[in-house]
């Protein structure tokens, strides 16, 4: 998805908004629902969240009841501590059940089944169910169950998805004549010093009908009709010369641009993107052209070409979404990358699963043996910060940095950015 294939709705309408008028969004802490079939581990979990001073909304030693007083009672409770192996309704069923009721709160999955069971579980409830806040192993310790029950968010209540909108390519040429188009940029800081190095530029559709349109609404109609072309030209344009306002005024940072294998596939592309830094007196150096990994299986000629002629050129290339296609290694060994983005599923919440933590430290040197530099997408809390600093990440973006945003917010977030970095950096 590109150009904006490193966001998924976090600075907008997405599938869950805060709901601030219920009594849920009044809670400094959750209250919890304990869900397992051994009573001797509900007293111990009792005891234990009730010593940290958390609010044990109940407990329930079966599927059916504590759906039951879910049903009965959904606002309630804002987190389900909950068992995977009990007799009769396991928790997977219990789980697709609970997401057919009104409850909006989250879980936290608890078992002694491991946690690639449990990983797996996550990846199969996908969106369809409640939000996972993470996954314990028992005997659930007092430091990894704070840390999970950290991560809740007042309840939340649902919106209609944009990939509902329907789309069409007439719309999309319009769009491109028009120009309805505009441009957020999202920072991304350097890990060790906190300093501010890049924006990423991405693409937002001003609709006449349906209002603000993220790039997972409307990049494949474009790509599939012949709309990427102008698309992608006008983003770079626009973040060129965005690019340039901020460097003429004292901000040297760099510039990340989407670009789609539509782009790479015409013969002229990089010699176009040359011709658009002579016109808008940038450095080559400074911009940065992120690639989806997963588009770029079996690539062609023409557009490992175009790679190689942008590379020659001195601008930087970008593997984004490392980790989630299915040619990672071969995709580094072929294509002359200068950076490896590394996908959000493998950034949040890494500290505390075992199974994505060691993925994410492996990315992390693979780039560092390839002299590549690192970045970390989906960096949404404190401790995401610090796990990246102390595992040696360069560079970092997600919402716990900044969301994206129109470019004259910028200076607001860079002066609250800085208030923030000396603690952050520990200086």
């Amino acid at each position: 998805m590109s150009p904006g294939s490193t966001d998924t709705l976090p600075d907008g309408p997405g599938p869950y908004q805060p709901d601030t008028t219920s009594a849920a969004a009044q809670r400094l802490q959750p209250s919890i629902l304990l869900l397992d079939d051994d009573q001797f581990m509900l007293d111990v979990l009792s005891g234990l969240l009730r010593s940290m001073d958390y609010e044990v909304a109940g407990t329930s030693a079966s599927a059916e009841g504590a759906l039951a007083l879910l049903l009965e009672k959904p606002h309630a409770v804002d987190v389900v501590v909950c068992d995977l192996n009990m007799p009769g309704v396991d928790g997977i069923e219990f789980l697709q059940r609970l997401g057919k009721t009104p409850f909006r709160g989250s879980v936290i999955l608890l078992s002694g089944e491991g946690l690639r069971i449990m990983h797996t579980v996550q990846k199969l409830l996908g969106n369809s169910g409640p939000l996972i806040l993470g996954a314990l192993e028992k005997p659930a310790g007092r430091v990894d169950l704070r840390a999970l029950l950290d991560c809740w968010r007042p309840r939340v209540t649902a919106t209609p998805p944009q990939s509902n909108i329907s789309i069409d390519s007439d719309e999309i040429h319009i769009a491109n004549r028009e120009q309805q188009w505009l441009v957020h940029y999202q920072p991304k800081v350097d890990l060790r010093t906190g300093e501010l190095i890049g924006m990423e530029a991405l693409v937002r559709w001003n609709h006449p009908q349906h209002g603000l349109l993220y790039p997972e609404t409307f990049i494949t109609v474009a790509e599939e009709f012949g709309g990427m072309e102008a698309l992608t030209y006008w983003v770079v344009r626009a973040a060129m010369e965005q690019l340039g306002k901020w460097q003429e005024s004292g901000f040297q940072i760099q510039m990340a641009v989407n670009v789609s294998m539509e782009n790479l596939r015409a013969p002229e592309f990089a010699g176009r993107i040359s011709s658009l830094v002579d016109q808008f007196r940038v450095a080559p150096q400074d911009l940065t052209f992120e690639i989806t990994e997963s588009r770029l299986m079996g690539t062609a000629s023409v557009p490992l070409e175009n790679l190689v002629r942008l590379r020659m050129k001195r601008f930087g290339l970008s593997i984004d979404d490392f980790g989630t296609g299915h040619s990672s290694l071969v995709q580094l060994r072929d294509v002359p990358f200068t950076e490896l983005k590394i996908d959000r599923d493998f950034v949040h919440g890494a500290r505390h699963n075992q199974i994505i933590r060691p993925i994410l430290e492996g990315s992390i040197g693979i780039a560092k043996r390839m002299r590549m530099r690192s970045v970390a997408e989906g960096a949404e809390t404190e401790d995401d910060w610090h796990l990246l600093r102390e595992i040696g990440c360069d560079l970092a973006q997600g919402w716990f940095i900044g969301l994206p945003m129109a470019p004259e917010s910028v200076p607001e977030w860079i002066d609250q950015w800085g208030t923030r970095r000396s603690r952050l950096v520990g200086q």
